[in-house]
């Protein structure tokens, strides 16, 4: 329920948001007034401070994934957000009114663009304290995403070599951070500009991949995050163990059908990662970031209202780290 007491601000009735109308490009992004959503059972009511941009808002809405995963329009983008936590709603007891909550927003259950957003409490976590919202936001889907490729579909663990190709992207960036947590031996990819970048996350080597064509780093690895998926698998096997896992973030479809005709031949392995929104795994990396094994790389900061000119950077695959919107700053 609403917190109700003689200094407490009067509960608002609406709240601006940014809103899609249809698939297309982001500039059907339009700032609206909505009504205020209302807690269920096991939802917590969050005042969003910061949200942020992956790779996968824009896609949802640009119509490329509409056979895979469509949307119910009007729809307001992001999964991403971090806030203060304003009301609950009925059997929700991990949380109290006033704490610093951050989250990723379960299935196709968009809306961190908003002033406020309706949250499971099952997806959240508290924030750390030496984080701020902004760093906060940064942080869930693409830390999950990959936690739960290395931990989940990778299995990796201390002393194995592990690769990853986009290191210093949204997801590739906390890789590095987690497989070092974990004791493996990481080899990441990049381009010129962010080898230093990348290196000083903790890579044990790092891939130009401008002046090296291949990914040989003098051992074979264990486990590979492609989270790029431009390159044949082919060129990946021969730098894999017997039993590697190879893991995508993306899904082309010749990658999908590599993966069922390798089981019919080899130990190796194809997995593709969807990430699950888990509040109890963000609570483990919230302890990689207490610990100090693990920081969110911000690359811009954009206000709400500026949200399709973040779809656009997002677009042209440029950013390096994340991509967070400064919503309490706009509305």
């Amino acid at each position: 329920m609403w917190p109700q007491n003689a200094n407490a601000p009067q509960r608002p009735k609406t709240m601006k948001a940014m809103q899609y109308s249809g698939y297309g490009d982001p500039s059907l992004l339009k700032m609206v007034e909505m009504e205020l959503p209302k807690p269920a059972a096991g939802q917590i009511l969050i005042k969003v401070n910061a949200a942020a941009v992956n790779p996968i808002d824009w896609k949802l809405h640009d119509g490329s994934l509409r056979y895979v995963l469509p949307v119910t329009f009007p729809a307001v983008p992001g999964f991403d957000l971090a806030g203060e936590m304003v009301a609950v709603g009925p059997g929700v007891d991990r949380f109290t009114i006033g704490d610093r909550i951050y989250a990723c927003l379960s299935g196709r259950s968009t809306g961190a663009c908003a002033e406020y957003a309706v949250v499971d409490a099952a997806v959240a976590a508290p924030i750390p304290p030496q984080l701020d919202f902004f760093q906060a936001a940064a942080i869930p889907l693409a830390a999950l995403t990959a936690l739960q490729s290395l931990r989940d579909l990778g299995g990796l663990h201390a002393d194995q070599r592990l690769l990853i190709v986009g290191g210093s992207g949204g997801v590739g960036h906390f890789a590095i951070q987690i497989g070092t947590a974990f004791g493996a031996h990481v080899t990441a990819v990049c381009s010129t500009g962010n080898v230093d970048r990348v290196a000083a996350l903790g890579a044990d080597y790092v891939i130009d991949y401008k002046k090296q064509s291949d990914f040989s780093a003098g051992e074979l690895y264990d486990v590979v995050l492609d989270c790029v998926a431009e390159k044949p698998f082919r060129l990946f096997r021969q730098v894999m163990r017997r039993e590697a896992v190879y893991v995508a973030v993306l899904f082309p479809l010749r990658l999908l059908a590599r993966s069922v005709l390798l089981r019919l031949s080899s130990k190796q392995r194809i997995r593709f990662v969807i990430c699950k929104a888990n509040g109890d795994d963000l609570v483990v990396i919230s302890k990689l970031v207490n610990d100090g094994k693990l920081q969110p790389l911000i690359d811009r900061v954009y206000p709400l209202h500026e949200l399709a000119e973040a779809h656009r950077y997002s677009r042209s695959g440029r950013a390096r780290g994340k991509i967070v919107i400064d919503v309490a700053g706009d509305v």
